[in-house]
């Protein structure tokens, strides 16, 4: 990534307001640079940072009146800050850096020096403070976005390895180049048109040619689908094709109806005719997918009047029934229309399930009829004096509380259009209420709600949905730093709020025509320390004998919020821990699947897999008890992770590093047999493996899914989410939609080795040649993700590979960024110095450039 580039895309951290002053300074003028010094700082799991303020105006910075308020994933430690600063933790990630006693100021035209150390280790831009603002004594409640804000990149290995014996390295182009090659070109012969791969496929040497003249004919059952096809094909031809009952006469595409499962389809292509038969409209619905991946990509350009589509029969049945896409709006928003684009885009892939996760501790997404404050004040993000107009800034979303992504929610009438859009697509959208812990945004809001009610002298209905005991003096801290973002279980008005909203999505989704089978209650992520201290527990536990320690209010919780759900016909589902129950073993901590309530249907999302962290079978374990299972592994799908280890890769990387390829090789039912690499991207000790538990067949009938997933705290707007989603979402479509390949279950080492070597180089093929071709114009166009080249010096010239086929590389020689008027590489480049090199795609867009040493 260019210095330009990188200084473009930090610029969303801050958002443009009125500049307010302090006398006689204008902060525009403050430039600040951030930079890592050293991780493992003093031997220690640490790092030491740095902040260089300076001031670029002609007006000195005053020695005290302001405070710098930034976000901040790690936490610094006290008592270890230079300058004259002192840093410090508010809530959750936001921080303030203010003036001590011996900071002098900073006059005009210097500089100062900022150190500060924090726990654990920083790698890539995303680690840096975002969202840096100027808060001055006399105007408290307006936050100054700074904007002259750089990161600055790490060059050296004591700035980016994380420890001693770290010894994976910024991934360099010479380290891709060895990396693509294990891909090999694929005969156009040998590839399969018709993604995800089908159960069967057979090509033929005819063509069928469609023009706006070729009728639809359906059956009765498959009206709605013979629309949507209509509609598809009026992308691509300019004009709606006709929908048409007559039988015989002339070419046309027939959608009939045939005895077969669920979502099983056929599709043939004739010269005389297109034919898709199925046994429901959700076959049907698959077997139009398949004809639009078959369909030439460059068709999605530009309408044309002719599209010449090859002749194919194909058989075709989805592996996993739960195939989806998890996504989050809360740490940072996404608008209606990016989400309905997301599930264009998931339809073409044939996923079936959007896990929406509409509530978090940094904000509340969706209206609901009766609590304007959820909304109101959870909804929103800025800077707050009280904090009880809205909620804080997190994630870089900066002081403006209008921000588009801090503040954001779906109105009822947007939440309806969303669901209606998904059903026509045989998308079942799961709400996900995050429930006890991650829930900050709730608490706060019906804190708030409670205040106004009390004062206005209507207790009763002040306290009907109060989240919080006023009285409870705990102390805790959430893994993301809250102090105060847990539910507390204890109170009965926790759970008539629960099914007051509950209730509410029931009725959405009854306006909307959209199925509703159950309710994600959350479950993931309470600390220690929650409810120690509440009457109000103590009040429930002298009530219910059962309940003997705050471990025991988890059990008690889940167990009402499952019944509640069961009474309106919804089974319960969860994040993993809603299935586990704390117990001990030789005297230490430790736990296990719950006995309790395994035969009550519950559904849980596992992602706790992460390599080396000692719970790589977790997912093995619970659906081996009897658990409902969706494999959501850390280790294959979180798609915010970064894709490897380099500073201007964005996303988190605590759990593993994840690209496309990570998805593609991921063995639903074995996926310890092709892990390749631990959390830190180190190459596997495989010992880690004895003693955990595989998954027997009957816990093979538990799992029902796979799911990808994307938390948004590094996902700042749509452009960034797309970069983020693509290509991965292709490896995740594959393995949720296609069977074992024949390398998964080849026992036998090498061969295994070879078979998947092929599998990769036509998947590869796929997505680099037609799928990303086709997504550079389908549904307005994706911003995804484009590989960087490959690239290294062989017998004195410059050679390029690329991970996946299908882009124009182009390179300059004279120190210049290259363009698409760039050489193409087409041969070994022998001029000696510096070479720059860039991927394009269809539409002129590059990725970033890698350089390359001839000497």
């Amino acid at each position: 990534m260019t210095r330009t580039f990188l200084a473009a895309w930090l610029l969303v951290l801050a958002l443009a307001v009125p500049t307010v002053a302090a006398p006689g300074f204008d902060a525009r003028y403050l430039q600040v640079r951030w930079e890592i010094v050293e991780n493992n700082y003093q031997g220690k799991t640490q790092f030491l940072s740095a902040f260089t303020f300076t001031n670029t105006g002609k007006t000195d910075l005053p020695r005290e009146g302001w405070t710098l308020y930034f976000n901040f994933i790690r936490t610094p430690i006290a008592g270890t800050t230079t300058g004259g600063v002192n840093v410090e933790r508010l809530n959750g990630d936001l921080f303030r850096l203010t003036p001590q006693a011996d900071f002098a100021g900073l006059p005009a035209g210097k500089s100062v020096r900022v150190e500060f150390v924090a726990h654990d280790w920083v790698i890539n831009y995303t680690d840096a403070p975002a969202g840096l603002y100027l808060v001055w004594q006399d105007a408290p409640a307006v936050g100054v976005p700074v904007t002259n804000y750089t990161v600055l990149p790490s060059t050296e290995p004591r700035q980016y390895n994380r420890f001693e014996a770290d010894k994976i390295g910024l991934i360099t182009p010479q380290v891709l180049y060895e990396q693509n090659k294990l891909y090999h070109d694929v005969p156009a012969q040998q590839q399969v048109p018709i993604f995800p791969t089908p159960v069967s496929y057979r090509g033929g040497p005819g063509t069928f040619i469609l023009t706006p003249q070729v009728p639809i004919q359906a059956d009765a059952a498959f009206k709605r689908e013979a629309s949507y096809l209509a509609g598809e094909l009026t992308t691509l031809l300019g004009k709606r094709p006709l929908l048409s009952a007559a039988s015989g006469g002339a070419a046309k595409i027939v959608l009939q109806q045939k005895a077969m499962p669920e979502e099983a389809y056929t599709l043939e292509v004739k010269a005389e005719g297109i034919i898709i038969t199925a046994g429901s409209a959700k076959g049907i619905f698959y077997g139009i997918q398949s004809l639009k991946t078959l369909i030439p990509p460059t068709a999605w350009a530009a309408p044309a009047n002719v599209i010449r589509i090859p002749e194919t029969t194909v058989q075709d049945a989805p592996r996993f029934g739960h195939r989806a896409f998890f996504i989050d709006v809360c740490r940072n928003f996404q608008e209606k229309k990016e989400i309905l684009k997301l599930l264009d885009l998931m339809a073409l892939y044939k996923l079936n399930v959007l896990h929406f996760h509409l509530t978090e501790d940094e904000g509340w997404r969706l209206e609901i009829p009766g609590l304007p404050e959820l909304t109101e004040i959870g909804a929103r993000r800025g800077h707050t004096v009280t904090g009880e107009d809205y909620l804080q800034p997190s994630f870089g979303s900066g002081p403006d509380v209008n921000g588009r992504i801090g503040s954001g929610h779906y109105t009822r009438a947007d939440y309806i259009e969303i669901l209606k859009y998904a059903t026509e697509r045989h998308i079942e959208v799961i709400p996900e209420l995050e429930t006890p812990g991650h829930a900050r945004a709730a608490v706060v809001a019906m804190n708030v709600r409670h205040k106004r009610l009390q004062q206005e002298g209507r207790r009763e209905e002040a306290a009907r949905y109060l989240l919080s005991d006023p009285e409870d003096a705990s102390e805790y801290h959430s893994v993301q730093g809250w102090t105060d973002n847990v539910i507390n279980v204890a109170m009965p008005s926790t759970y008539t709020f629960l099914e007051k909203v509950t209730d509410e999505l029931v009725a959405m989704y009854k306006e909307a025509g959209a199925p509703l089978k159950t309710v994600h209650y959350g479950g993931d992520e309470v600390p220690a320390g929650v409810w120690e201290k509440s009457p109000a527990v103590k009040k429930l536990m002298a009530a219910e004998p059962a309940i003997k320690t705050t471990s025991d209010l988890w059990y008690y919780f889940y167990g009402k919020v499952s019944r509640m759900a069961a009474s309106k016909g919804l089974y319960m589902y969860g994040w993993e821990e809603i299935a586990m129950r704390k117990t001990q073993l030789d005297g230490n901590p430790h736990a296990i699947p719950n006995p309790d309530f395994v035969q009550k249907g519950f559904q849980v999302d596992v992602w706790n897999n992460s390599i080396g962290w000692g719970s790589e079978d977790l997912a093995y374990r619970l659906a081996n008890a009897g658990y409902k299972v969706v494999l959501s592994c850390v280790s294959n799908m979180y798609f915010d992770m970064s894709v490897y280890k380099a500073f201007d890769e964005p996303g988190y990387y605590w759990g593993a590093f994840v690209d496309v390829d990570k998805l593609f090789y991921f063995i639903p039912y074995d996926y310890f047999k092709n892990t390749k690499e631990d959390r830190l991207g180190n190459p596997l000790d495989r010992s880690i493996f004895i003693g955990k538990e595989r998954l027997t067949d009957y816990g093979k009938s538990n799992i029902v899914g796979i799911q990808g997933l994307i938390w948004s705290e590094t996902v700042r707007g749509p452009e960034q989410l797309e970069y983020k989603i693509l290509p991965k979402m292709l490896g995740l479509a594959e393995r949720a939609w296609a069977a074992d390949p024949a390398w998964a279950t080849e026992k036998d080492p090498a061969r295994s080795e070879a078979l998947y070597a092929d599998a990769w180089s036509s998947f590869a093929t796929t997505v680099g040649s037609r799928e990303l071709p086709r997504l550079d114009y389908y549904a307005g166009g994706f911003q995804y993700r484009i590989p960087s080249p490959g690239a290294t010096v062989v017998d004195g010239k410059v050679v390029l590979n690329q991970q996946l086929p299908g882009f124009t590389l182009r390179y300059t020689t004279d120190g210049t960024e290259p363009t698409v008027k760039s050489q193409a590489y087409t041969a070994p480049i022998a001029v000696k110095g510096d070479i720059k090199i860039k991927a394009f795609n269809t539409r002129g867009r590059a990725g970033k450039t890698s350089t390359v040493k001839n000497p």
